[in-house]
């Protein structure tokens, strides 16, 4: 996916990361990114944004949910989530507010030559890690249908067949959005955007 071109206008957002807390607010401005939050507020230039990881992050409540993660140059984070509470029971999401303001950021990094990492998808260790147990879990579901198979247990077998599809279905596409990888300004994985 492309950068657009950047613009001077500040561009905004927020959302509320509880349903308690307060909500959280980004700009980018011409001076950089500007965040305010629980009582404190700053701006990073541009220039000292050392790197973005972007991730695909579902909950229960919440099947599209994309986060961004920002690092200062000094360690400090900021996290962007796609998402936001509105009340007890209802998260809601903002998917073209959140890509705009990530595809406006990439576009302002850009513009100001930025070196920063960008990364997208689960740290290549927890990715492995994940990888191991599902292949644990794989092995494990295959000898019980197999053994359910063996003993001409029907309804056992039957019901491992859904379960090992609903897994697939609901774990698969975590796993598959969130290999590791590091993209460019100029090319922005689309599996990381709502």
């Amino acid at each position: 996916m492309s950068v657009p071109t950047p613009s001077d206008a500040p561009i905004g957002y927020a959302y509320k990361a509880s349903l308690i807390g307060s909500a959280q607010e980004f700009e980018l401005t011409e001076q950089g990114l500007s965040w305010r939050f629980a009582g404190h507020a700053g701006v990073w230039p541009y220039a000292d944004i050392a790197a973005i990881r972007l991730s695909y992050r579902p909950v229960s409540m919440q099947a599209k949910r994309f986060r961004a993660e920002i690092t200062h140059r000094d360690g400090r984070r900021l996290n962007l989530i796609s998402t936001t509470w509105q009340t007890v029971t209802l998260m809601v999401p903002q998917s073209e507010a959140y890509r705009t303001f990530i595809l406006a950021l990439h576009a302002r990094l850009a513009a100001a030559g930025s070196t920063a990492r960008l990364t997208g998808g689960l740290g290549r260790t927890v990715y492995t890690a994940s990888m191991m147990v599902m292949a644990v879990l794989t092995a494990a579901m295959a000898a019980l249908l197999v053994r359910a198979l063996a003993i001409a247990e029907w309804s056992g077998a039957l019901f491992l067949i859904g379960f090992a599809a609903l897994f697939a279905w609901q774990v698969g596409g975590f796993v598959i959005r969130n290999k590791p990888q590091t993209y460019s300004f100029a090319d922005i994985p689309r599996a990381l955007l709502p």
